[in-house]
């Protein structure tokens, strides 16, 4: 039996509310050309010049909206999540972020001190969906620290699992105590990207976003189209909580910039439900498996202001999975399938 260690990956957080934390942190995520991706020379004008200076005092008051005294929701929810998943397996399992701490290298070196002598390390990106800006920049990320290192061991990558049977059945009943009570809609809100990212990542260069239902129709670009991946987890819950087509739909949040992103938008999206006879909400945001600012602040808190103050009369945020018993059990089968 070959020696195996994991490592969970997530996206990180600042160290603390600090501005300078903050700004460190902003500095690295946006940076990223899988992120932004501009040339180098006008992505550091635009996010050291003005996008940072502008934006690292409004996210440090975000932040210390949610900030929990154990630390950043994401890092706390993400440790627990490793716990749990220890608890379960005698594999060590270490914990890294794409931006800020744990770095890939503490990780790695986290993974050895435990097991000198580890053969194979799967790595679990904790995105759902595959995407540039997510699951791609933090398999990359990983690899290159893997390879600028020198480690001796094998590196296996747990694929994109928006649709894996286990993923939609722990999804779907971390769901379900929030749907008992009577509600107009179901509101699926997934973190948005450019539509350029999702038309980079086609490998036929003609179909995602060219040809018509391009979602539905089978084509080599869905195993690296987000777009694709999210529709289908919204159908295949919806479908397993007998939900009717009527009942729910998805929008796009967290939108940066002036290019045009994915549609439609959340934050359009809620002042506007109301005036649609959709009265009682209930948001859920399967992109993240961990709460944090983009869930706990946007959705939870500012989501919900926008709605009601436009007519909303109840609206209920369903949390990420984070710890549920069969979250964990679907890491672990995700883990080793990824081994077999």
């Amino acid at each position: 039996m070959r020696k195996t260690g994991v490592i969970l990956m997530n996206l990180g957080s600042p160290d603390s509310t600090e501005v300078k934390d903050v700004r460190r942190y902003l500095n690295a995520f946006l940076m990223d050309k899988r992120v932004i991706d501009k040339p180098w020379l006008l992505r550091f004008l635009l996010i050291r010049g003005i996008i940072v200076p502008f934006r690292a005092p409004k996210s440090a008051e975000a932040y210390k909206t949610i900030w929990w005294k154990e630390g950043s929701p994401l890092i706390v929810l993400s440790g627990q999540l490793q716990e749990a998943l220890q608890q379960k397996t005698e594999m060590p399992v270490e914990l890294s972020m794409r931006y800020g701490n744990p770095t890939p290298e503490a990780a790695y070196s986290a993974l050895l001190k435990r097991m000198p002598d580890v053969e194979e390390v799967i790595l679990v990106p904790l995105y759902p969906h595959y995407a540039m800006s997510s699951f791609e920049t933090a398999v990359e990320h990983m690899k290159d620290a893997h390879k600028k290192n020198n480690y001796s061991f094998r590196l296996k990558v747990v694929p994109p699992f928006y649709k894996h049977p286990s993923y939609i059945n722990a999804l779907a009943e971390s769901m379900r105590p929030y749907l008992q009570e009577d509600f107009d809609q179901l509101l699926f809100s997934y973190h948005g990207i450019p539509e350029r990212h999702v038309l980079k990542a086609d490998p036929t260069g003609k179909h995602c976003m060219q040809v018509e239902n391009c979602c539905f129709k089978s084509s080599p670009s869905h195993p690296t189209c987000y777009r694709h991946q999210v529709t289908i987890t919204s159908e295949l819950v919806a479908k397993k909580l007998g939900l009717k087509k009527e009942q729910w739909q998805q929008s796009y949040q967290s939108r940066l910039g002036r290019d045009p992103w994915l549609l439609p938008n959340t934050q359009v999206r809620l002042p506007q439900l109301p005036q649609e006879k959709v009265k009682k909400l209930v948001v859920v945001c399967p992109s993240f498996v961990s709460d944090c600012l983009e869930t706990l602040e946007e959705i939870e808190v500012r989501g919900k202001e926008d709605f009601l103050q436009n007519g909303g009369e109840s609206y209920t945020y369903i949390p990420c999975m984070n710890t549920s018993g069969l979250w964990v059990d679907t890491v672990l089968q995700l883990i080793e399938e990824t081994i077999q």
